[in-house]
């Protein structure tokens, strides 16, 4: 007969647990940690408990708190209350790592709290994944500690911040984290689409339901069944179909345009707005239910002054992306500089556009300040940049091809501006950037 008064040990409960586990005393000291922990970070029990938790996690002398990232412990010890944080923790080989951290108040005899328990998710770093969400900012790390939380659930998400801020590259992260990753994700743009396309688009057409319709069409939203339905620019939404989408929402039938069956759908919605949405609910321009029913959990997406810490780093995954363009990586402290400095109305978008048009100009030459020339900035602030181009009528050789002296020398004049570039060559942008990837090719085995 087993002993009564035996009792199993802190360590052996926490064995029981799949994840890498933790208990922590309020002065960040590590009292336990269990072999799951052991075995994901390569540490023995000896090597971390009577540590410090920022000591092992961050390689940092102080809490993560005086580093920008949100402390679970004294939340915890604060609040009484469970918490759950993304952080930036280093694994076996010393390299950066997302994990998601859920905090658990553990209670003495007396109902004071003693410890803190802590699970720690990592989050897989895959190369799909690396796609998503680049950064390591404050506020970055604010955005997806939210997301971490929204993401597993089936609440519809209102992304509201600056266009060009990224609010696409969040509604991708929330879905890549939720159960329905394996599932569709399909995006709308309300603001590139007139009234009637937007309806047809949304919920699809029947046969004859329009001149044009000259056969069944199904919408995104069942294109998106038992997936994410990405709405951007909701609030360019006409206001006759505002009451058909918040049906949707609430009823998940839809109808097709000209027909007369509704048909069941399991879709999670996002949508996406750089507008002031309450100002459009007061004027009228967008329905209060519709509103409140989008913005059950609003999130503010930070636009890339609000971070610019992560503009070094943005900058240099633009260039990894770009053919031939790691060629100029790492970049300069002077070329970081000057990429700070700057205040990026355009958002990342612009940044993207700034590293793509440095990299054509700096072409075989190391990237260097001049190379970064903003939409805004005047030819005359830019060193190096020839004042006079070839005409048209000489940009094109006797045999009617492009050469590399116009095709650069046009480049320059037109601030690495492909658009523009290929409109006065008398080419297609296509036929522009086919040119500029074959110089670099050959370039390159030379």
């Amino acid at each position: 007969m087993a002993d009564q008064n035996v009792r199993p040990s802190c360590e052996q409960i926490i064995d029981l647990m799949p994840e890498p586990f933790v208990v922590i005393d309020r002065d960040y000291q590590i009292l336990a940690a269990n072999r799951a922990y052991q075995k994901r970070y390569k540490k023995s029990s000896d090597q971390v408990v009577g540590r410090k938790c920022h000591e092992v996690s961050h390689h940092s002398a102080v809490p993560c708190s005086e580093h920008g990232e949100h402390c679970p412990l004294e939340t915890v010890f604060a609040t009484c209350q469970p918490t759950q944080v993304m952080h930036v923790h280093y694994d076996t080989e010393g390299g950066e790592e997302f994990v998601q951290l859920q905090a658990t108040p553990i209670y003495g005899p007396d109902g004071e709290i003693m410890f803190m328990g802590e699970s720690i998710h990592p989050i897989n770093s895959t190369a799909d994944d690396d796609q998503i969400l680049v950064g390591r900012s404050r506020p970055l790390l604010r955005l997806t500690s939210l997301l971490q939380r929204v993401a597993p659930t089936t609440t519809t998400v209102l992304l509201l911040g600056e266009s060009g801020a990224g609010k696409e590259k969040v509604a991708e992260y929330i879905h890549q984290y939720s159960d329905r990753m394996n599932a569709p994700f399909i995006v709308v743009d309300c603001g590139t689409l007139g009234e009637s396309l937007i309806e047809s688009e949304l919920f699809g057409h029947e046969k004859g339901a329009f001149t044009g319709a000259v056969s069944r069409k199904k919408g995104l939203f069942e294109v998106a069944n038992g997936g994410t339905l990405f709405i951007d620019e909701i609030g360019e939404l006409p206001l006759s179909l505002q009451t058909k989408l918040l049906r949707a929402l609430e009823t998940g039938m839809i109808r097709r345009l000209g027909g007369t069956e509704y048909q069941k759908v399991n879709v999670r919605v996002i949508a996406a707005t750089n507008r002031d949405m309450r100002a459009m609910v007061g004027s009228g321009e967008f329905r209060q239910d519709l509103y409140y029913r989008l913005s059950a959990f609003p999130v503010k997406v930070p636009s890339l002054r609000e971070r610019k810490d992560d503009i070094a780093v943005l900058a240099e995954y633009f260039l990894a992306g770009i053919p031939e363009g790691d060629r100029h990586l790492p970049l300069s402290p002077e070329v970081i500089e000057i990429l700070m400095d700057h205040n990026y109305p355009g958002n990342i978008r612009e940044l993207r556009n700034v590293i793509e048009r440095a990299s054509i100009l700096a072409f075989n030459d190391a990237l260097r300040p001049e190379h970064i020339v903003f939409d805004d900035t005047d030819e005359s602030d830019n060193p190096g940049m020839e004042e006079d181009v070839d005409s048209p009528q000489t940009l094109i050789t006797r045999n009617g091809r492009l050469d590399e002296r116009s095709v650069l020398n046009t480049l320059k004049k037109c601030n690495g501006h492909r658009g523009e570039s290929a409109r006065i060559l008398g080419v297609s942008e296509r036929t522009l950037y086919r040119y500029i990837s074959k110089m670099r090719i050959q370039t390159s085995e030379l």
